[in-house]
């Protein structure tokens, strides 16, 4: 996955499409071949954190698209844009779940690109960030950490839900088919658990939080809302960040210390 950076959104939207070739060119290609690029992820949670870069985010895309389709390379790679869970006005229960309505005039847009192209969408998940910002009787550190007990599970209609994870990732699904889009696939981009440097931030409950990620992952687990479709999800992050800015927890989500040496493993049986 290569990222395109925030703030060169307005060059490649207002540039011709050719101006998309010789970025890709320069900078991807020139340095690693297409066959190993499965997706460019256009900004990041640029509705969260860059909103003056959100009118570029689509067009950006298109751009890229064309160029990739005149490189003979549309097929595949796949264009998509990930974003913060926060692009939810609503989340819970999930199936009350929908679009920020200030974020339509880009949202609608990017489903259908999404949607035309069968490309992803891609969310920032984070059920620790649920955890310290909600208080215990809303979300338990059980429920964040895959540990519910089956009397302990949010019934949402039909569905029974035993973890943060699933319930967020299916109130985007409620979100988009609302929106008449649902049959976009949801891929999160990042997620992870801190180790230190905030409550309920050690290394024993990452492991179990990237453990259990991991598994769900590796036997196609899906969510109550769609049961048996695997969620495509990459960990957050391989090494701490000592110079992030921020909450101290932020610079500790690394499955690797600074020094390299390995914190915890990922046992997924």
């Amino acid at each position: 996955m290569i990222g395109v950076p925030n703030e060169i959104l307005p060059l490649l939207a207002t540039s011709p499409s050719s101006a998309a070739i010789d970025w890709l060119r320069f900078n991807i290609f020139d340095h690693i071949s297409a066959d190993q690029i499965r997706y460019i992820a256009v900004g990041n949670e640029v509705f969260l954190k860059d909103s003056f870069y959100a009118p570029h985010l689509v067009p950006t895309i298109l751009n890229l698209h064309i160029a990739l389709q005149t490189l003979g390379l549309a097929d595949s790679i796949k264009i998509s844009s990930p974003q913060a869970a926060s692009v939810l006005s609503t989340s819970y229960p999930p199936s009350s779940a929908s679009f920020d309505p200030s974020l339509r005039f880009a949202m609608i847009p990017l489903l259908q690109f999404l949607t035309e192209t069968k490309s992803p969408f891609m969310v920032n998940l984070y059920p620790y960030f649920s955890y310290i910002n909600s208080k215990p009787e809303e979300v338990s550190l059980d429920y964040a950490l895959f540990r519910s007990e089956p009397d302990r599970t949010v019934r949402d209609g039909a569905f029974e839900y035993s973890n943060v994870y699933d319930a967020s990732i299916d109130a985007l699904v409620y979100a988009m088919e609302k929106e008449g889009f649902g049959g976009v696939t949801v891929a999160v981009t990042e997620t992870g658990w801190p180790k230190s440097g905030g409550e309920a931030a050690n290394v024993e409950n990452a492991a179990v939080f990237n453990g259990n990620v991991v598994a769900r992952a590796v036997r196609n687990a899906g969510t109550p809302r769609r049961p048996g479709v695997g969620v495509e999800v990459y960990l957050f992050d391989l090494f701490d960040e000592n110079g992030k800015v921020g909450e101290e927890f932020e610079k500790h989500f690394g499955i690797f210390g600074l020094d390299g040496v390995k914190a915890y493993g990922l046992d997924f049986n």
